[in-house]
């Protein structure tokens, strides 16, 4: 192979980079006496360490059949057991554990739990079921605290053991709390609050690497045995000296022996030359996976040479991937991370493939490394279903619970006593203020703001939110949230998002809710909780999900809406049996939803940023009336004396602003462009992205574009619309949502001018039995598309009266659904 010469350096050389220093580096040899080096690193005794419910330890000797010297003791557990590890440094760390039964300890049969105070490690282990002489695992947690607990629970009147541990700081930005989710693609946040387990580190074309060469301690090992066809490869191999990283990249995330080795196009023996390098790795369907591809070009001569796809399992992750124009340059490392989910094809297995560029001058792929990790469930467990919470019962000091337990009681009188007088006290003051509201400091927290505190009456216990409004519904207390939803039952799913899950709820006087219960725990999670609040909370129209009321108790985040009966607007559109929309549905809804955007945008003292427009994001009713939904990206809009918002991107790919995400500066031209994916895609009836078609159908605003410019946009819309549309009416529909998708913001319209042109479709479905020449009569009043007023339109003026008298903020802007010129009586959208 033509990585061989670097070995004999591999063996003498330690990488020259090793920089990062853990805050936190325990290694344990758990029930030797001594220290015992492994792999250069030195573990010490366990004993040394704070340890609960220590056990029987026992030793191996050193003729011992153990497979490594970090196997050669052990200690066994016949109860639960504890390691506590103090936390010098908040953050990421690596939790890896060793594990091999000694002979003549009938160990092989021991079935074994390994938690931590938030995550399920391992899960009813046993050597009995498994094909391997030992055991060894990694994991990385993010630890939000000062000490992390590790406990060993036998299983099934069994016995625990463990031969190593380490718990070893990581640099925070080698995990990144936020990937892209392929099938569909879409941001996938929230990493920071998963548990991961290392399933497969491969180091492509090249030996096997451990801590020796890898800052961080990790093993790479070579691909081949994972390798689709072998004979698919060629190895190509350069000085790991000549690695160039870039300023925004350290060793930490690969070492250079990574990037010096790589596998490209080999000779597959097939009849087609542009063949894909696959790798096939079994995995378990119930999980989701993260998946980090390592790439660097050091096979091409010029820049721009190397160009080609990478797909996983059946999606297409990256397509036309310029490597050296991506990195930079040559010899310059690069990665991208994803997020799959094994099990929405019903597959064990994980394949990764790389394949050239069609239209590309050098046939050739490449890849470098790739790390595969398994993600916690939603019961925060990495080994089956069962929740921490059930199996872990933590640690405490006997000499002193009597002591805790009677202030924990006497604290929780003082408590009571102290919020029933301060309710007696909201109370009597309710009754001679006008406002209605008692406003007390932040209970907890670092807030500075003022906060509201409720009192459920049906649970007695108080709830605090840092709120700037207090227009937020009802407190919910948990358990009616429980009452309401069956204790979340799986059955009253709605759908999952980035948030959290919906679920439908039933109060006990019939009404129907939606409940969105947040992920506990998420930093992210809390921010859109009271993102939503505030904004909705300022926010009153028939377009806009209104919020019911919230419940934070219990830790929970918690926000209750109107139940829309008919779901979000993507399900009527694709993937599922429902009937299909008629035309003139489609408009009504695109117009509603324009209306509560239209007002988003004009409506309150300060412009509001939805950032997340999207078809999922558009709800309907049980009278299909469209209400934009899902606040929790939302963002003020910039000030009189600004263009613009300067911020991180956030929204979902297929969507997002081409200029925003270039820039980083919102406007509320980014939402324009969203509704016009979102306009097409009513159209279209397929999604924003599907990287199964081919390329230039990928995009839909894209390939939209391509047919709308030609004049044939009706040759891809929905076949259930072939009939049934008024081609003027469709004229005007595509007009207005090319305009929406131009490149750059100062070319869109508002969304009042998009409204204005729904509208005025809707007429022209509705009147083109009374038009003439209907194709060519289009009123516009977005710049740049051709005016013609037509004599019979304004005649149909006379059927909108009464508009001037249109009355509330719920209802103005809809008194005339049908009317033409709503926006014009009510340019606020309201």
């Amino acid at each position: 192979m033509s990585w061989m010469p670097l070995v004999l350096a591999f063996f003498f050389t330690r990488d020259s980079n090793a920089a990062f220093a853990p805050a936190d580096n325990y290694l344990l040899a758990c029930g030797s006496s001594q220290n015992v080096t492994y792999i250069g690193q030195t573990y010490v005794p366990d004993s040394l360490h704070s340890l609960e419910s220590k056990e029987i330890s026992i030793a191996a000797t050193a003729n011992s059949s153990a497979p490594f010297s970090i196997y050669q003791s052990a200690r066994i557990f016949h109860s639960m057991a504890f390691y506590k590890f103090d936390i010098k440094q908040e953050g990421y760390h690596w939790i890896r554990l060793y594990f091999y039964p000694l002979p003549g300890h009938n160990l092989t049969s021991a079935s074994m739990t390994v938690v931590t105070e938030n995550f399920v490690l391992l899960n009813n282990f046993s050597f009995k079921s498994y094909n391997g002489s030992y055991l060894f695992k990694e994991y990385v947690i993010n630890v939000n605290s000062d000490s992390l607990i590790l406990a060993l629970i036998p299983s099934n009147n069994s016995v625990a053991f463990i031969n190593a541990i380490e718990v070893v700081s990581v640099p925070d930005e080698l995990i990144p709390d936020q990937a892209v989710a392929l099938s569909p693609i879409a941001p996938f946040n929230g990493l920071s609050r998963l548990a991961l387990e290392t399933v497969y580190r491969l180091n492509m074309g090249g030996p096997h690497l451990t801590a020796l060469n890898d800052t961080l301690g990790r093993t790479w090992e070579n691909d081949v045995k994972y390798l689709h066809i072998n004979s698919s490869v060629a190895n190509v191999s350069v000085s790991p000296s000549s690695i160039k990283y870039p300023a925004i990249m350290t060793p930490e995330i690969a070492p250079n022996w990574v990037y010096a080795t790589a596998e490209t196009m080999g000779d597959a023996n097939t009849a087609n030359g542009n063949f894909n390098i696959t790798w096939v790795f079994p995995v378990d369907p119930s999980f989701i996976y993260f998946i980090r591809v390592h790439f660097c070009d050091i096979v091409s001569e010029s820049l721009n040479s190397l160009l080609f796809n990478v797909y996983i399992n059946d999606d297409a992750a990256l397509l036309d991937l310029d490597l050296s124009n991506v990195a930079g340059n040559l010899d310059v490392p690069l990665y991208k991370d994803f997020v799959s989910n094994i099990s929405s094809g019903n597959s064990s297995v994980l394949t990764v493939s790389v394949g050239p560029d069609t239209s590309a001058d050098w046939i050739n792929a490449i890849m470098n490394g790739l790390e595969i990790m398994k993600l916690s469930n939603d019961a925060r467990s990495l080994s089956g279903v069962q929740p921490v919470e059930t199996l872990l019962v933590l640690p405490h000091k006997k000499n002193k619970i009597g002591i805790i337990l009677g202030f924990a009681l006497g604290a929780s009188a003082v408590l009571v006593l102290i919020v029933l007088g301060c309710c007696c006290f909201i109370a009597r003051r309710s009754k001679t203020s006008n406002q209605g509201h008692s406003w007390i400091p932040a209970l907890y927290g670092n807030s500075l703001t003022l906060t509201k505190t409720t009192l459920s009456r049906k649970s007695g216990t108080a709830s605090c939110i840092s709120l700037a409004s207090p227009n937020v519904g009802r407190f919910f207390s948990f358990q009616e949230i429980m009452d309401a939803t069956n204790k979340f039952d799986e059955s009253l799913l709605l759908g999952i998002g980035g948030f959290g899950r919906v679920y439908k709820g039933t109060m006990e006087d019939g009404t129907k809710l939606a409940v969105k219960r947040g992920n506990t725990g998420s930093e992210q999670g809390l921010a859109e909780f009271q993102t939503e609040i505030e904004m909705l909370s300022k926010l009153r129209h028939r377009h806009l999900v209104s919020l019911i009321g919230y419940c934070d108790e219990r830790s929970e985040m918690i926000l209750v809406y109107e139940y829309m009966a008919n779901g979000p607007l993507r399900n009527h559109l694709y993937g599922t049996d429902l009937p299909p929309l008629s035309w003139k549905q489609r408009l009504e809804i695109c117009i509603g939803s324009a209306r509560g955007l239209h007002y988003l945008h004009t409506g309150a003292a300060q412009s509001i940023i939805h950032r997340d427009v999207k078809t999922t994001n558009i709800l309907l009713d049980e009278n299909f009336v469209a209400k934009v939904a899902d606040f929790g990206l939302s963002k003020a809009g910039p000030a009189l004396d600004q263009t613009h918002v300067s911020t991180a991107v956030k929204g979902s790919f297929g969507y997002l602003d081409p200029e925003y995400f270039r820039r980083q500066q919102l406007t509320e031209k980014s939402d324009v462009y969203s509704f016009g994916v979102v306009l097409m895609e009513v159209l279209c009836t397929r999604p924003a992205l599907n990287p199964v078609l081919p390329r230039e159908q990928v995009n839909i605003a894209e390939w939209a574009m391509i047919w709308q410019k030609k004049g044939m946009l009706d040759r891809i819309m929905d076949p259930n619309l072939e009939g049934q549309v008024n081609l003027a009416s469709l004229k005007k529909f595509g007009e207005t949502a090319e305009k929406c998708l131009a490149e750059y913001g100062v070319d869109r319209p508002s969304m009042g001018d998009v409204l204005w042109n729904l509208e005025y479709a809707l007429q022209l479905e509705e009147a083109s039995s009374a038009l003439t020449e209907p194709d060519d009569n289009s009123t516009n009043h977005i710049p740049g598309i051709p005016l013609t007023p037509v004599e019979p339109f304004d005649n149909s003026v006379s059927n909108i009266e009464g508009i001037v008298n249109s009355g509330t903020d719920d209802d103005a802007g809809d008194a005339a659904t049908s009317s033409v010129f709503s926006q014009l009586v009510n340019p606020r959208g309201r």
